[in-house]
C-alpha cells in the first residue's frame, strides 16, 4: 500500500513533491494510526484511511450531481495529504486494562501528542504548503474535510466553501465514508 501512495503521489509531477515524500518517509505518516478511537485506531490507519479517502473521492467526483471539473493530481493530493496533519501527531503509551484471564497488565495505546497545535485541516493545508504549491481548490477542500464536525460558529463558513468549491463537499463526504464504512 505504501509503494502505491508513493507512485501515485510522484505521478502528479508536482513541483516539491519529492522533498514532501522525503519528508513522509523520515515521518510515523506510513505507520501512524489514522485516530486514538475512532477510525483506523491502529498501526498503518492513517496509509490506509488515506488510500481510502482517495480512492472514494475518485469516484464521487466522476459521479457527482454537479460537473467537478478537477485534475486527477487534485483528486489524488487532496485524498492521499488531507491528513498529514497526524504525521508525527501521535505516540505509543501504556495504561493498565484486565487481560482475558482478568489480570491486571500493562497495555498500549495511541495517545495524541499535538507538538503543532495549529488545528486540522488547516494544519495539513499549512505543512503541505512548506513543501508544494496547492490550488485554491484544493486548499479549500483540504482545509474543510471535516465538515460540520467544525465548532458550529463556522457552519456558515463552511457552507458558503462548500457552495464555492463543490470538491470540498466531497472531500467531506468521502472522509465520513471512509471513516464509518470501511475504517470501523
Amino acid at each position: 500500500m505504501k509503494e502505491e501512495f508513493i507512485k501515485l503521489l510522484k505521478e502528479t509531477n508536482r513541483e516539491g513533491m519529492d522533498k514532501l515524500l522525503e519528508f513522509l518517509e523520515k515521518s510515523d505518516f506510513y505507520k501512524a494510526p489514522a485516530s486514538t478511537r475512532f477510525h483506523g485506531s491502529k498501526e498503518n490507519g492513517l496509509l490506509e484511511h488515506s488510500m481510502k479517502v482517495y480512492e472514494i473521492l475518485e469516484q464521487k467526483v466522476k459521479t457527482s450531481v454537479v460537473s467537478i471539473d478537477v485534475p486527477e493530481e487534485s483528486i489524488r493530493i487532496i485524498g492521499l495529504l488531507h491528513d498529514i496533519c497526524k504525521t508525527n501527531y501521535y505516540k505509543v503509551d501504556y495504561r493498565n486494562a484486565k487481560n482475558s484471564l482478568g489480570v491486571w497488565e500493562k497495555v498500549p495505546y495511541f495517545a495524541v501528542e499535538d507538538t503543532i497545535p495549529y488545528g486540522h485541516g488547516e494544519k495539513s493545508v499549512m505543512m503541505l504548503t512548506e513543501y508544494i504549491k496547492l490550488t485554491n481548490e484544493e486548499k479549500y477542500a483540504i482545509r474543510w474535510h471535516m465538515g460540520y464536525t467544525e465548532p458550529k460558529e463556522l457552519y456558515t463558513t463552511i457552507g458558503l466553501a462548500y457552495k464555492k468549491y463543490p470538491l470540498a463537499l466531497l472531500t467531506h463526504e468521502a472522509d465520513l465514508e471512509a471513516t464509518y464504512f470501511f475504517d470501523i
